[in-house]
């Protein structure tokens, strides 16, 4: 590796840096994301993926250098206000690394060995999305599905909220709901919507004769799971509110649902 002070933006090596969108770098490169932080890259590099340059300010650079033995990419170094120049905003966090996606894993092999899995379907908020990775990390779920309108859990922010959980908890994406309810069952998993329905189970009561492998089904803030999400499950689950309110936020959601299944 080699550490390079820029004193100009006229690298083009930089480009991965300059104000680039979460959907811009995914398409970049042949597929990019951004590590935010040590912690991050450290966890991303220990999860297997592979840098293709970092960018680091002042004391950072030494930690950046030691993060990435082995891996023959440049280290850019640079004062402030350039790089904030370069990103758009300030490497509070000391560090940002341009990580190469890795390819997402077939959703069968996925959920082979799993008995606990989350499915989210059209959560379009990054940070809701983060906060439910960090909770399944630490609460246990085994993997993660993610429906094609749902968030990118590999965007910035997402990967920001959940301390780097998103590059340890496995996850891949799947299809329309006939297909991932064939997938699901003959995996031998149910399906549990938590939604708000005449005839939801109270979780409590759901989770004293859960079967051994479950599928929690999220939905979207406000909207909630759709229609196809709800004939898909195999039951519907609530959480019982107080004090007149309707639900919670998703990510509260998730935790609660998790902690409830432990066994």
């Amino acid at each position: 590796m080699s550490v390079i002070e820029i004193d100009s933006l006229d690298d083009p090596r930089l480009a991965d840096y300059s104000h680039q969108t979460d959907v811009a770098l995914k398409k970049s490169g042949g597929g990019l994301y951004i590590a935010e932080s040590l912690l991050v890259l450290q966890r991303a590099i220990a999860a297997g993926h592979v840098p293709r340059s970092v960018l680091a300010l002042g004391n950072s650079v030494t930690e950046a250098v030691a993060a990435t033995i082995g891996f023959d990419i440049p280290i850019f170094s640079g004062p402030s206000d350039l790089l904030e120049e370069l990103t758009g905003y300030l490497l509070h966090r000391g560090l940002i690394a341009a990580m190469n996606r890795p390819p997402l894993p077939e959703p069968r092999e996925l959920i082979r060995d799993a008995r606990r899995i989350i499915i989210l379907e059209n959560v379009a908020d990054p940070t809701n999305v983060g906060a439910i990775f960090r909770s399944v990390a630490a609460i246990g779920a085994d993997a993660v599905l993610v429906t094609p309108r749902c968030s990118d859990p590999f965007y910035r922010r997402a990967i920001r909220v959940s301390m780097g959980t998103v590059l340890q908890v496995p996850w891949t994406r799947v299809g329309d709901w006939a297909a991932t309810r064939e997938l699901l069952t003959t995996s031998g998993f149910q399906l549990a919507a938590l939604a708000l329905s005449d005839d939801a189970v109270d979780l409590k009561t759901y989770a004293r004769s859960a079967p051994a492998r479950v599928a929690l089904v999220l939905g979207a803030e406000g909207e909630g799971l759709t229609p196809e999400a709800i004939a898909a499950a195999d039951v519907v689950v609530r959480i019982p509110m107080a004090h007149g309110i309707d639900s919670l936020n998703v990510a509260a959601t998730a935790a609660v649902a998790m902690y409830a299944l432990v066994d």
